[in-house]
């Protein structure tokens, strides 16, 4: 029996769906790693900013509360507890920085205060966490 050569089709991949597949992976691996940033701090109101740049080093997380309460990686503090702590801190490792999470409602001149604390301390990156603004 002989078959004639227009039924006989060649066997082939099919780029398309391939191309779909493999750029689904990449948007999903995308959306999951930007969604592991890692957060030490308390959940507080950041306020809003549309030039934020987000920088995740070897750091500390100072959260500052709307009631005017300080916390260190979850611990609460005075100022000079705090001042003292990030001396320690310092002196243990020379390039860590500090990330202020100061709530939207807090008092300006606490965060100024806090940021003043830092810079005594000798550390010498600060950086204000804010909200990403669209």
């Amino acid at each position: 029996m002989k078959v004639s050569k227009q039924y006989i089709k060649k066997a082939r991949v099919e780029m398309i769906p391939l191309i779909d597949v493999i750029f689904l992976l990449l948007v999903t691996f995308i959306f999951f790693t930007m969604s592991m940033a890692i957060h030490r701090g308390l959940p507080v109101q950041l306020p809003s900013s549309s030039t934020a740049q987000i920088e995740r080093k070897d750091f500390v997380d100072v959260t500052i509360k709307e009631d005017g309460t300080l916390y260190l990686d979850k611990k609460e503090m005075t100022l000079s507890e705090l001042a003292a702590r990030l001396t320690v801190l310092h002196r243990e490792s020379p390039e860590m920085r500090v990330l202020i999470s100061g709530d939207k409602k807090a008092s300006y001149e606490l965060i100024v205060s806090v940021m003043d604390a830092v810079k005594k301390s000798g550390i010498p990156g600060v950086s204000l966490e804010t909200e990403w603004k669209k």
